[in-house]
């Protein structure tokens, strides 16, 4: 039972990523190899791509496990499909451009000895826990102060980051219908968590270097803006479930019209996703244990 606790099985996503497979994988091979990390797989998820990756992983990395997605179906997809597959209790999701240090598991493993601990996020550099807060009718969140001891954190990323399997599957994972292509969804998964009462930590001895070199900043930079202001607009209106943190969203949202028109485009394109948006809003309601103001309190002490 001890063993199977602490198992861990690496997820990769992978889109047109073959030149980063080659160069960063090996690392993540190298790390597996220490028992101390517990590594039992190594899954790579390939999202239709159209370069060779999936020829590379089965000529150059043959113990690698490699799914195939028929179609291009997105980032939340691709790591939604990576979980269910796992064999182990934890998964670890690496992006391709995230190379991990020889022991990066090592301490993050203690955590989840305590069952509510749902995640732990690892520690990159130059990055630390990250606090969240409602500001102006808007959650925000932004890199707290480096500390020698694991932190709680508002969010686990879903590039680097540990993930107790099970809980996960009671969330039904990463949200892929609301936050594709990208943006957010490891932010709404991760405050799910917390309002259903499970921890989230950060660990900063679980070391790894993100190169950001992934899918994401291929896009032109105008229209990644739009999806990640699009999506802070789902996250908020699908998990704020208090009246009146709420209510001083749309006062927020108002004053946010008037000041800059050009937003409304931003509106309505959340807008186009409202039923869903609504349906999984009374989700939430339902689920939830832990109010939205605890959840932000913890980040005023």
């Amino acid at each position: 039972m001890e063993k199977q606790r602490t198992n861990v099985s690496i997820v990769i996503p992978n889109f047109n990523g073959e030149d980063l497979l080659r160069k960063n994988l090996p690392k993540v091979l190298a790390a597996s190899q220490n028992p101390k990390n517990a590594v039992a797989e190594i899954i790579v998820v390939d999202d239709c791509s159209q370069d060779d990756s999936v020829k590379l992983l089965k000529k150059d990395f043959p113990s690698v496990r490699v799914i195939r997605h028929r179609v291009n179906r997105g980032f939340s997809a691709a790591v939604n499909t990576g979980v269910r597959s796992a064999r182990s209790a934890l998964v670890c999701l690496l992006n391709t451009d995230v190379l991990p240090s020889k022991d990066f598991l090592v301490k993050v493993l203690k955590h989840f000895g305590d069952q509510k601990v749902f995640a732990v996020s690892l520690s990159e550099e130059g990055y630390s826990w990250a606090k969240g807060f409602f500001q102006e009718g808007f959650v925000e969140h932004e890199p707290g102060p480096r500390t020698k001891r694991a932190h709680f954190t508002f969010w686990v990323s879903g590039g680097s980051g540990v993930f107790r399997r099970s809980y996960w599957l009671k969330l039904k994972g990463m949200d892929e219908e609301l936050f594709s292509p990208f943006y957010w969804e490891d932010v709404d998964l991760s405050y799910r968590a917390a309002k259903r009462g499970w921890k989230l930590l950060w660990e900063p001895d679980s070391l790894v270097k993100h190169k950001h070199q992934g899918t994401i900043g291929k896009w032109p930079k105008k229209k990644r803006q739009r999806i990640e202001e699009r999506n802070q607009l789902i996250f908020i209106w699908k998990n704020i479930t208090s009246p009146n943190l709420f209510k001083k969203h749309l006062t927020g949202l108002a004053k946010r019209l008037i000041r800059h028109p050009g937003y409304g485009l931003i509106v309505f394109l959340a807008l186009l996703k409202i039923r869903k948006i609504i349906q999984a809003r009374k989700k939430e309601k339902k689920e939830s244990k832990v109010s939205d103001e605890a959840i932000f309190a913890q980040f005023l002490r």
